[in-house]
């Protein structure tokens, strides 16, 4: 019989969107879950491996203080045509906060993968360096140049397993949840629009919206047609990519008994936005309230 605080954790990839697993993570702290194990891929593998290894403050506090222009700095780029960022200069910052650290040594059960696109296998990481398994599993093609691990060369896991729920050791004796990052727009959060000093606009009185309303009857705005812009050979194979992983990552889902799924849009963020990292570890948060309040009412 499964126990109903004990929960067994599966993060999924999806670049920057992956601080939402944060938010999801404090909030099943606050209402008192365990979390057994974790099973991450890419996003998820850094942030699960953070937590796994009882750093998610120090984490937390480190990328939260990051903005546009730090990101930036930290992505090492190159010329390459394997990818056009190195991929070391950011893991080697995160060094100086977080120490590295052998994965059969956390406190928690921690598990991430990665292809060998040579031949096409999944690569499991369950012993070893947490930062070689981390960099290995988010080496998103043509963005970050391949990780070398004994002569194998990796790429990211989300391109064949981006919701690693066949990690996971401990299922049967735990609730599931996972989450999600690459859903559809159903699932976006939008936040009020900021001003320029990033404090959200102020509310127009009433009769100001009314007056706005009348004027339009006599005066209509011209609204131009928007055509829908043209893809680059790139953009558009980037893209397909993009919709195959969507759904294969539902399928990957649905295949499974899982408890609790949070689903945050792909839309929410770019896969390197990572300067808006307070805003999506509330994202994840508010998420896993409304997914939690329901699986919550329905079965305890």
């Amino acid at each position: 019989m499964k126990k109903s605080k004990s929960v067994s954790l599966v993060l999924s990839s999806g670049g920057a969107r992956g601080l939402a697993h944060v938010g999801v993570i404090e909030e099943l702290e606050k209402r008192g879950y365990e979390i057994a194990e974790i099973a991450g891929c890419s996003a998820g593998a850094l942030v699960g491996g953070m937590y796994a290894a009882g750093k998610m403050p120090e984490f937390k506090d480190w990328i939260c203080h990051l903005d546009r222009l730090d990101v930036f700095s930290l992505m090492d780029f190159t010329f390459s045509s394997r990818g056009f960022i190195k991929g070391e200069k950011v893991y080697n910052a995160l060094k100086k906060v977080i120490k590295d650290c052998q994965i059969e040594d956390l406190n928690i059960p921690f598990s991430c993968n990665a292809v060998d696109y040579v031949s096409g296998k999944e690569v499991i990481f369950r012993a070893g360096s947490l930062y070689a398994a981390i960099r290995a599993s988010g080496s998103i093609p043509t963005v970050f140049q391949p990780a070398r691990i004994n002569r194998h060369e990796l790429i990211d896991g989300g391109v064949l397993n981006p919701v690693p729920l066949s990690l996971l050791q401990q299922a049967d004796h735990n609730r599931i949840v996972v989450v999600g990052l690459n859903a559809g727009d159903s699932e976006l959060v939008i936040h009020p629009k900021k001003d320029a000093t990033g404090k959200s606009f102020i509310s127009l009185p009433a009769w100001v919206s009314d007056y706005r309303l009348k004027m339009r009857q006599y005066f209509p705005e011209q609204v131009k047609e928007e055509k829908p812009a043209s893809l680059s050979s790139i953009s558009l194979m980037t893209r397909s990519f993009d919709l195959l992983q969507d759904r294969f990552s539902a399928l990957l889902i649905e295949k499974h008994e899982v408890d609790v799924s949070i689903q945050i849009a792909r839309n929410q963020a770019g896969t390197l936005e990572f300067h808006r990292a307070e805003e999506l570890i509330e994202v994840g948060r508010k998420k896993a309230v409304q997914a939690l309040d329901k699986w919550e009412n329905e079965h305890l």
